[in-house]
């Protein structure tokens, strides 16, 4: 190979090594052009030369003219000397505009570089959201309600879409951050690369975000295996995701490994669908104690407690109520028995708007006995219940439906067709028939007469797409409410949505309660990022084993129109085994945000109930 051409190749190379190295060779081409101009003006210019400060001087005043043309006006000397300043000039400009040029092209190579969100996350205690759907909003917004007490908290996404059109999603439907900082980033959490953008060896929490689609499932479980099999430093954070089908459940916790916590969010929309057909506006309150606005769940460690029993303890706080207990050995006691003995070493599960707004009561409040009701409320009658529409969660409900209700207990499903499923377990309380219906017919709808229903399920459809099948439910609302409006009140309803946006747009049908699981997903997923241990607790109360929160007539409780306090409900439900939570008022059960719903309520401040309002329980029946 000849000198000139390898040579050439290592002129390239260096040239390929980007604008540190065109920096250089300009600046190279800047001493050698100042030297050769000094040294020509020494040689051929001696007057010129003693009369500039010699080499030296000749030097700077090159270099002043390379990095000014302008300086070059005011020169003065014989027709060499003059000649070669200009040429250092030429020389200079030629430098200059290049040197200009690089520095432009750099600097926008970089920000190019910086908007596509490749940079490394620097950040410590921070939280990492994987993956992008519609639920990211719903999770920001619950993070940033979450840190609104911290100095500073952060927010890092990882998800495989451009950096810039996330940033300008979440500006949009998230527009105040607070103190809360979220950064974006543009990589596959599949990709053990692309993870370490968001240092999640520094995280304080790691969520996996669910997605639409037929493989959301594999591709949660894909990201969870390679969480799993990372190489972690120092403590790993805790992991939490859910999935979408429960068959899917234990593919997903083995994924997961013990550090990680994996949610059954059909499980979980089944159970809230459930519970909330007979109870209207049960919603409601989940959608508060799963949110960080307004009341959430707590554990706490009361020492000042130990050796009170349980239902004296309900009476042992001015803010905040207690709702069970989480013994020293990690057992979860909601509604536990009223002489349930407090240790030092348990926990109290208690509802408050804030951990800091906990507050212990210097003695017990006083009690309006004149309005406390003792008498048992009427036993719960059988239900009918009208199923309409069908889809892969229809028999969990069935079947847990049947542990709810009393028996000769009816529900007939309104589907186009027939569903072929059988039950796996025979029914004990439910009687099921079928009705033929078009769910968004309105003469159809009307032929099931359903006036002769106390409860009104209405499922999403899952052979078409999420957003049509959100249309279509929310018609069906429509119908069935001006169906009801001419036969007076005499059902309740409970949908599935598939999108939170559509659920706010459906409340102008004034239905009692919307089920949107990914939204209950969402919130639910937040609460355990924040705080791992409440995944007990909220299991807890969605057991039908145990004791779940129910909304029953206040005159079962308090004398309606008779004026007491919430203290007072506490201690009717106290002496019945129960623990009061809240009240709903019948006046406001169409009114957002709250539908009514008030929990955790002033102890002492003025209440009185009426026929129409409830008393917010958990309780081991209706």
């Amino acid at each position: 190979m000849k000198l000139r051409e390898r040579l050439r190749y290592w002129f390239d190379s260096t040239m390929d090594r980007g604008t540190p190295a065109l920096i250089g060779w300009l600046g190279l081409a800047s001493v050698v052009l100042i030297a050769v101009t000094a040294t020509a003006v020494t040689l051929f210019t001696d007057s010129d030369t003693e009369a500039n400060g010699g080499w030296r001087g000749v030097a700077w005043m090159s270099l002043l003219r390379t990095l000014d043309p302008g300086t070059m006006g005011g020169d003065t000397g014989g027709p060499v000397f003059l000649g070669l300043m200009l040429t250092v000039t030429i020389g200079g400009i030629f430098i200059v505009s290049s040197l200009i040029g690089v520095l432009t092209t750099g600097l926008d190579h970089r920000i190019q570089r910086l908007r596509k969100g490749r940079s490394r996350v620097l950040e410590r205690g921070h939280t990492i959201v994987l993956g992008w759907s519609d639920q990211i909003f719903t999770v920001i917004e619950e993070l940033v309600e979450a840190n609104q007490s911290e100095r500073r908290s952060c927010v890092v996404v990882l998800a495989d879409r451009d950096k810039v059109d996330m940033e300008e999603q979440i500006r949009a439907r998230v527009p105040e951050t607070g103190r809360t900082q979220v950064i974006c980033r543009s990589g596959n959490p599949l990709k053990q690369a692309d993870l370490e953008l968001a240092s999640p060896d520094t995280a304080k929490a790691v969520m996996v975000l669910p997605s639409f689609g037929e493989e959301r499932d594999t591709l949660v479980i894909k990201v969870l295996l390679v969480l799993n099999n990372r190489a972690w430093t120092g403590t790993r954070p805790p992991v939490v995701a859910s999935v979408q089908d429960s068959g899917n459940l234990a593919a997903a916790r083995l994924a997961a490994g013990e550090g990680g916590l994996v949610v059954d969010a059909e499980d979980l929309a089944v159970r809230l669908v459930v519970q909330s057909h007979r109870q209207s506006g049960l919603s409601a309150v989940w959608n508060e104690l799963l949110s960080f606005f307004g009341n959430e769940i707590y554990l706490r460690p009361e020492p000042a407690l130990a050796g009170l029993t349980y239902g004296e303890a309900l009476h042992r706080y001015r803010r905040g109520i207690p709702v069970g207990l989480r013994t020293d050995d990690g057992r979860i006691l909601v509604n536990p028995p009223m002489d349930t003995v407090i240790s030092a070493r348990d926990e109290i599960i208690l509802i408050a708007e804030d951990d800091v707004l906990i507050e212990l009561a210097d003695a017990p409040p006083a009690i309006v006995e004149s309005a406390v009701v003792l008498s048992p409320g009427r036993p719960a009658a059988p239900d009918r219940t009208l199923l309409i529409g069908w889809n892969s969660r229809a028999p969990k409900i069935i079947d847990l439906l049947d542990d709810f209700v009393r028996p000769g207990s009816a529900l007939d499903i309104a589907a186009p067709r027939r569903p072929a499923t059988r039950w796996t377990t025979p029914l004990d309380n439910l009687t099921i028939g079928h009705k033929r219906c078009s769910p968004t017919s309105r003469p159809s709808l009307e032929s099931l007469d359903p006036g002769d229903y106390q409860h009104i399920l209405v499922l999403s459809d899952e052979t078409v797409d999420p957003e049509r099948a959100d249309n279509r439910t929310l018609v069906t609302l429509l119908h069935l409410r001006d169906i009801e409006v001419r036969l007076g009140d005499p059902y309740s309803i409970v949908s599935e949505m598939n999108h939170d946006g559509n659920r706010e747009v459906a409340q102008v049908t004034k239905a009692d309660d919307f089920i949107v699981s990914n939204r209950l997903v969402s919130l639910l997923l937040t609460q355990l990022a924040e705080n791992k241990d409440l995944y007990g607790v909220i299991s807890a109360l969605f057991d039908p084993a145990g004791s779940e929160i129910y909304l029953k007539p206040a005159p079962h409780y308090l004398r309606p129109g008779v004026k007491a306090d919430f203290a007072t409900a506490v201690e009717a439900a106290r002496r019945r085994g129960e623990t009061a939570i809240g009240y709903r008022l019948g006046h406001d059960r169409d009114t957002p945000p709250g539908y009514g719903v008030h929990l955790n309520p002033p102890r002492t401040a003025p209440l009185a109930l009426g026929d129409g309002d409830h008393i917010i329980v958990v309780a081991e029946g209706p």
